[in-house]
């Protein structure tokens, strides 16, 4: 490791094999706490590279546990994190707005590790039983059309970094990391990240793995659709700006989206979302990640459609009815 962070702290890159075997024994605690503390703030300090960023995306696959549900046409939903916003779960209920609106979702989640409640943190409120039998799992999609995979149970090998993560309290690739390693493989994926650099980063790294995608950023650093400005859409066929205005919703204020101080306090924003009696703040936002979302699986469908059927799924109690079904399956 000595070698390697000299070469880091001399602006060198890693080869994409270099890369895979450092994450390796990472994993296999060949290094301290303070090794991968100082290999952390490398990559805070210059951008990752797109071989970097495949190598250790190529190790954590290779290490984790996966699961077979190609037979269901999945999204995933998820942000890099790391943009010190601290909202409440915006994908999350994002999520559970699309399975109630008929579309297939598998979620990787994680806890919080640089705001106070990651998607896990909201699932363990409500109760949920993490698992990897695959057995519950098609049965939680057969019931709901969603399914939710805690990334440590699947991917061990970031257990060696847990803590490191947890103590430093800022982002790092493993944020980045993240999004790629769903061990279901997604067919489609929204991905909100917090800065335009990694925007870009990730448009090259999806269009090498060939999924759908979808990668959005509010420009005043949000890692989803915040509505509070400016937000700017990569899909495959084209990139886009938004604002609040073209979808005829109303600007946000960042208070708006303040997940609270616990976890206790960004579940009960969740399930105000769910049980439609959110602000119009809250609910929009989540509407507005939903229907990129739906973009991304259709195309050919306009975003006005696309949201009003996010709308729908929450007005209705469509999205409530799919997370109270999660809950009998995964409680």
């Amino acid at each position: 490791m000595k070698q390697i962070l000299y070469r880091l702290f001399e602006h060198q890159y890693l080869y994409r094999d270099e890369a895979r075997t450092l994450l390796q024994h990472i994993a296999e605690h060949k290094y301290n706490e303070s090794q991968i503390a100082s290999l952390i703030t490398v990559f805070l300090m210059r951008s990752i590279s797109v071989d970097e960023l495949g190598g250790f995306r190529d190790a954590l696959l290779d290490m984790s546990l996966r699961i077979d549900l190609s037979d269901y046409p999945f999204i995933d939903i998820v942000g890099t994190g790391g943009d010190g916003k601290n909202t409440f779960n915006i994908s999350t209920a994002a999520c559970f707005t699309l399975a109630g609106a008929g579309y297939c979702v598998v979620k990787h989640g994680n806890y919080g590790a640089t705001s106070v409640s990651g998607a896990s943190n909201v699932m363990e409120q409500h109760g949920v039983k993490f698992t990897t039998d695959r057995d519950v799992l098609r049965r939680s999609m057969d019931a709901c059309r969603i399914a939710y995979l805690h990334a440590p149970l699947f991917n061990p090998a970031l257990k060696a970094v847990a803590s490191v993560r947890k103590n430093l309290a800022v982002r790092s690739f493993f944020n980045i990391l993240g999004p790629l390693v769903n061990p279901a493989g997604p067919k489609y994926q929204l991905l909100g990240v917090y800065s335009l650099s990694l925007a870009r980063l990730y448009t090259y790294v999806y269009q090498e793995i060939g999924i759908r995608f979808g990668v959005v950023h509010s420009l005043d650093g949000y890692d989803e659709i915040s509505l509070t400005g400016e937000f700017k859409v990569a899909l495959p066929e084209k990139e886009k700006i938004y604002t609040p205005e073209i979808l005829h919703l109303p600007r946000t204020q960042e208070t708006d989206l303040f997940g609270g101080d616990t976890p206790a306090d960004a579940a009960r924003i969740f399930d105000a979302v769910l049980n439609h009696t959110a602000t119009e703040a809250q609910h929009n936002c989540v509407a507005a990640n939903a229907a990129f979302a739906i973009q991304v699986i259709c195309p050919e469908k306009k975003i006005e459609t696309c949201l009003a059927e996010a709308d729908e799924s929450l007005a209705s109690g469509k999205a409530r009815e799919a997370f109270a079904k999660f809950l009998e399956v995964n409680g």
